[in-house]
């Protein structure tokens, strides 16, 4: 099995509670059930491994272990995307493709937001629709990796 790591950042875990307005009603939980869901029906020869943290070390420290035994990371770094450049150095420090994803469209929200320190050393992006942000990630790390 080819291991995939999806890692969110700060107050992801409040998701269905924190401004369902902007994020939506889906908790956390089930979008890693239905993120679960959807490769075993699309990409069965991947296995995910889904890790929260609030804390900056903690989302480094899950990078760069993950460059040990996976093949890629779907990553929501959440509010450090705008200014953590500790982060955006640990994506850059491994060799295994990190896919950027946001639930809203950032560019289309407050100017600061727009901003986003780690995307020039993500493999790609995908923003602004919601649970699909993530699957489309899915897919382009399965289009990468051979099954």
């Amino acid at each position: 099995m080819v291991k995939l790591l999806i890692l969110n950042g700060p107050n992801l875990n409040l998701l269905g509670n924190r401004l369902p307005e902007i994020y939506g009603a889906l908790t956390l939980k089930q979008l890693q059930q239905q993120l679960a869901q959807y490769v075993q029906t699309h990409h069965p020869q991947f296995t995910l491994t889904c890790l929260q943290a609030n804390c900056e070390g903690a989302l480094i420290d899950a990078l760069q272990a993950a460059r040990l035994d996976c093949a890629g990371v779907v990553f929501n770094p959440a509010a450090y995307t705008h200014y953590s450049y500790a982060l955006r150095d640990a994506i850059e420090a491994i060799a295994i493709p990190v896919v950027e994803v946001h639930l809203t469209d950032i560019d289309q929200r407050e100017d600061f937001r727009s901003i986003s320190v780690v995307r020039e050393v993500c493999a790609a992006h995908f923003q602004g629709r919601g649970l699909q942000s993530y699957t489309d990630a899915i897919d382009y790390l399965a289009e990468r990796k051979p099954s």
